[in-house]
């Protein structure tokens, strides 16, 4: 018998038993679309969380600082440990890193007609400046002219001198500042703060500079919308190169503020960072750069760490959402066998002429295994389209912004599932047949023929 003949001869053998064909297709789609949107919901979990800890900051990027426990560390002989220009050069050597940007914050006065802001502002390089999403403007690229780039929360935060209850916090009214308009920007906070205080001693004001909108980050001030926040709203940003030629010629030879000094108070002959970022080529060599980061004797953090611990807990909920569609599908592969052994019963004449006929038991089995392979198969394509139906039901529910906080997809279905999904239900509806057609191999052609 021929393997095209096997093939109609299976398919006219399930057309014969509709109904008990049907109910048995039916247990393998349960099965299949159990497995299926289990799995789905375990790894759009898992994407949900990288999506999330992702908004923090990139995942191939290192945050690098001085531990609490060394910052201006002068009980010994040798120098504090600091990040400074020599410090940038060394991480930048490390293998896998693509590039450094150092961060030099300093405080600052921003004023625009009546509205003042107390705030700190951060020089950052290149690398860093390109992962900030802008509303409006461009980044600021020169490294000689200083240009702001303003968080879009910003703006909550400017008083009005002359309202001390005008605040955003109190009005929920946004303050009547226009980014695009001049901003006055003092650098000599403490300069200002003792002419503000009078006296006799009092010093004059410092100048005012008049610094540029680059632009503003991506993203409305409303409190409302979650969405609208992101890991840069709450900064002003600035070219650090830029920012260093401005302190520089502010203060010349007197000592910057919240920058280390000798211990006679001069300013050291070097630019201190308060922190660095370091830049991966790929997320699963995050981990060995930060690793060689902190045996240099810095704090050393980045985003992986968080995925990794996460992973832990994802893949234990995939095991268990995995494990409760795996239970249906072996209850469907039991209804198969019990089908087959049905057949076998139904079929034991059939069989005995076959065998009669000098056919191959290999045929025979061949046989059995094609019909509750065709099962496995009808009933694992049909379990796949059934899964995306609830997937897409799940996603319309909005389940991923209740559970993880980030809006999203939380039932995920990869190409890969969908093959794998199939190949499994067809070996598990062969397997369920397997023990059947071995007992129509050892039938006898007597007793088969005998049968009524």
């Amino acid at each position: 018998m021929k393997l095209l003949d096997l093939l109609k001869l299976s398919i006219s053998n399930l057309k014969r038993r509709k109904l008990r064909t049907v109910l048995t297709v039916l247990g393998v789609l349960i099965g299949t679309a159990s497995v299926v949107t289990m799995l789905s919901l375990g790894i759009g979990l898992d994407e949900l969380n990288k999506e999330s800890i992702a908004q923090s900051g990139s995942l191939k990027a290192i945050d690098v600082s001085v531990p609490y426990t060394k910052q201006n560390d002068t009980s010994k002989k040798t120098e504090p440990i600091y990040i400074k220009d020599e410090t940038v050069k060394s991480f930048s050597k490390l293998e896998h890193v693509e590039g450094v940007s150092p961060v030099l914050s300093t405080s600052v006065i921003v004023m625009q007609g009546p509205y003042m802001l107390r705030t700190q502002i951060s020089g950052v390089g290149d690398d860093y400046m390109d992962e900030i999403k802008l509303e409006s403007g461009h980044l600021p690229k020169d490294k000689k002219k200083l240009e702001f780039v303003y968080g879009n929360f910003i703006i909550r935060d400017f008083l009005n001198q002359k309202n001390a209850r005008g605040s955003f916090f109190e009005t929920n009214k946004l303050p009547n500042v226009d980014y695009y308009k001049p901003m006055f920007v003092i650098f000599d906070t403490e300069a200002f703060e003792k002419a503000n205080a009078g006296g006799e001693n009092a010093p004059k004001p410092p100048k005012k500079y008049i610094i540029e909108t680059a632009g503003v980050v991506k993203g409305g001030a409303s409190m409302d919308d979650f969405s609208n926040y992101n890991n840069y709203s709450y900064g002003i940003y600035c070219n650090i190169d830029a920012l260093k030629v401005m302190l520089n010629k502010i203060y010349k030879n007197r000592p910057i503020p919240d920058q280390p000094t000798t211990k006679k108070g001069k300013p050291l002959k070097y630019l201190v960072y308060d922190s660095a970022k370091v830049y991966v080529d790929d997320m699963k060599n995050v981990l060995s750069v930060q690793k060689q980061i902190s045996e240099m004797g810095y704090q050393a953090e980045s985003q992986m760490e968080w995925i990794e611990q996460s992973k832990a807990s994802t893949n234990m909920i995939q095991m268990v959402l995995g494990g409760i569609g795996t239970v249906s599908l072996f209850v469907a592969s039991i209804g198969i066998a019990n089908t087959m052994m049905m057949s076998i019963y139904e079929r034991t004449k059939e069989i005995g002429i076959m065998k009669v006929l000098g056919c191959d038991m290999n045929r025979i089995r061949d046989m059995f295994l094609i019909e509750s392979g065709a099962i496995g198969l009808i009933g694992g394509l049909t379990g796949v389209i059934f899964s995306f139906i609830i997937s897409v039901i799940i996603n319309a529910l909005g389940v991923a912004a209740s559970v993880s906080g980030v809006d999203g997809d939380i039932s995920r279905i990869p190409v890969w599932l969908v093959i794998a999904a199939i190949i499994f239900a067809v070996i598990v509806g062969m397997l369920a047949g397997f023990f059947p057609s071995l007992r129509a191999m050892k039938l006898s052609p007597l007793t088969a023929l005998r049968n009524d």
